[in-house]
């Protein structure tokens, strides 16, 4: 059943503080609510677009833009014949708007996966951390009591020592209670990167997320050090790498379907994990829970035991978007729930722009 009307909303959520992205400092979330909707039973379904500054290429409003002229030439008639040249943040909310119409119609959650088994229950979700060691310990102390066993922390190369001192407190409180992972977005040289590696505990880390800035030393470092990468931005800036890099180097795949490029992109990188038997970390860009409950059912449509996702990142959220709110029970996401109440948009602090008939 193809959509008759579509409705353009803005949005604009404060962040609980201050997010800096690449030097790109923000206080509110701002973002596109693309919905789709059918005169005959009169279904509605949703899709965002939320390019974040700092991380996407299109701003908000080239976005809007390109949105515009795609619905101009009657574009929306099947996900999977988009053409090419798509932002990704386009391509990821109409992708997005389309599969839930699908999903509306036939009364059944999305198919995002071939294999014979069902979807996992239940999603787990790692929680981040950030700051001066005091600080590191405090928050991982109250994520672990809420149930959380996952946790990412964010390193740097100008932080190292401070970054080692965290570890090393994490892990004499916690020991192999919790995975740990730790996230470098692309900030050390190869020698930076092994003299982090050689003052921590060997084997208590599961990976570091993009290591490098130079990506394709990734193999050189798991030679010397033995410890696995995942890469993210490295997927959307030389994608021809995952052929280059040793899979044995790698731990898991990050994937931020409205950086990549869309629903089917981030699908077929996760189908690329399975192959060669890496995780699949689903991740999310600071998105409302209309994103994030449809990627928690990806995560757990795509793996019997889904690797913990990045998908908390709601708690820098003032507000949301739901009528139930995105949340986390436990450091846990009750998938297939949290899918269906991801439908159910509130409409409150949403300002409608545009109205089109198809």
């Amino acid at each position: 059943m193809n959509p008759t009307h579509v409705l353009l909303y803005r949005y604009a959520i404060p962040f609980t503080e201050a997010i800096t992205v690449k030097g790109h400092r923000q206080l509110e979330r701002e973002g596109i609510i693309l919905a789709l909707k059918t005169t005959e039973e009169d279904h509605t379904a949703y899709g965002e677009i939320a390019p974040l500054p700092g991380l996407h290429q299109e701003s908000l409003e080239s976005a809007e833009e390109q949105l515009v002229e795609v619905l101009s030439k009657h574009e929306i008639i099947d996900h999977r014949i988009l053409h090419d040249g798509l932002f990704p943040s386009v391509r990821t909310g109409l992708e997005m708007a389309m599969i839930n119409l699908d999903a509306a119609v036939s009364g059944k959650a999305p198919v995002f996966s071939e294999r014979e088994e069902p979807p996992s229950q239940h999603v787990p979700v790692n929680a981040m951390l950030f700051g001066d060691t005091r600080q590191v310990i405090q928050r991982a102390e109250n994520y672990f009591n809420t149930g959380y066993r996952t946790f990412k922390l964010k390193i740097s190369a100008g932080n190292s020592d401070s970054a080692i001192r965290s570890i090393e407190a994490l892990h004499n409180i916690f020991g192999t209670t919790i995975e740990l992972r730790l996230d470098a977005n692309q900030s050390f040289s190869l020698d930076e990167a092994l003299y982090l590696s050689g003052e921590i505990p060997q084997g208590i880390i599961a990976y570091i997320e993009e290591p490098l800035t130079n990506a394709e030393e990734i193999g050189e470092f798991h030679a010397k050090t033995a410890i696995r990468s995942a890469l993210d931005e490295t997927l959307w800036q030389k994608r021809e790498l995952l052929d280059q890099i040793p899979a044995r180097a790698l731990s898991a795949l990050i994937l931020k379907p409205n950086r990549l490029g869309g629903i089917s992109v981030t699908l077929e990188l996760a189908r690329w994990a399975k192959t060669h038997n890496l995780l699949t970390v689903f991740s999310s860009a600071f998105e409302s829970g209309i994103s994030l409950s449809f990627y928690s059912w990806m995560a757990a449509s795509t793996s019997s035991e889904p690797a913990a996702c990045g998908l908390d990142t709601y708690r820098y959220l003032k507000d949301d978007l739901l009528e139930t709110h995105f949340r986390t029970d436990n450091g846990v996401l009750d998938a297939y729930n949290i899918y269906l109440e991801g439908v159910t948009v509130n409409k409150r602090d949403l300002k409608l722009t545009s109205l089109w008939t198809l």
